[in-house]
């Protein structure tokens, strides 16, 4: 399993499309947390690096592959590209405060999902994890829209970066 500043790179070369080849999450950025919220973000990551769409746009952008290093710095997403040698491509910040009360809902309605895994009706569980869909969504939708002029993007990929925003928005 990987750690909070290893790189994760795909492991087959399949035709699904990839701009993003290689993640790293920024260690000083990123704070362990319970399990569940351990297993989102590995699934992100594997999610992305197997299938994601991340075109930079404007004039002179390079149109990929990119390595991307992501970490919260004053208050902001840095999304910190690179070409597959690691020549740097552009970096694109995004302030967090317009995410932090869908992130804070998202949160709540996380906990509650995980405790009523434990002890709920499965039509509970569905009920809560409806919600926590629809928060999740909202959030990627926010994220998608604060990119647009920068980065065109599909909204799984969308999803999965909402997804790593809130955790690495739980550091200490």
């Amino acid at each position: 399993m990987s750690g909070p500043g290893d790189d994760m790179t795909p492991t087959d070369q399949d035709q699904r499309p990839r701009s993003i080849v290689k993640i790293q999450l920024d260690e000083k950025s990123f704070l362990r947390r319970r399990p569940e919220v351990e297993h989102e973000r590995e699934v992100a990551l594997f999610d992305l690096l197997e299938e994601n769409k991340f075109v930079l746009k404007g004039e002179g952008a390079s149109p990929g592959p990119y390595h991307l290093k992501l970490k919260l710095a004053e208050d902001r997403l840095v999304f910190d590209l690179c070409n597959t040698e690691d020549v740097p491509q552009r970096e694109i910040t995004m302030p967090v405060k317009p995410f932090r009360s869908v992130i804070k809902d998202y949160f709540l309605i996380c906990e509650s999902y995980f405790d009523a895994i434990k002890t709920s009706s499965p039509s509970q569980i569905e009920a809560i994890d409806m919600g926590r869909r629809g928060l999740h969504n909202e959030g990627a939708q926010m994220l998608k829209e604060r990119l647009e002029t920068e980065v065109d993007l599909d909204q799984p990929t969308s999803r999965r970066f909402f997804t790593l925003l809130c955790v690495l928005h739980m550091r200490g």
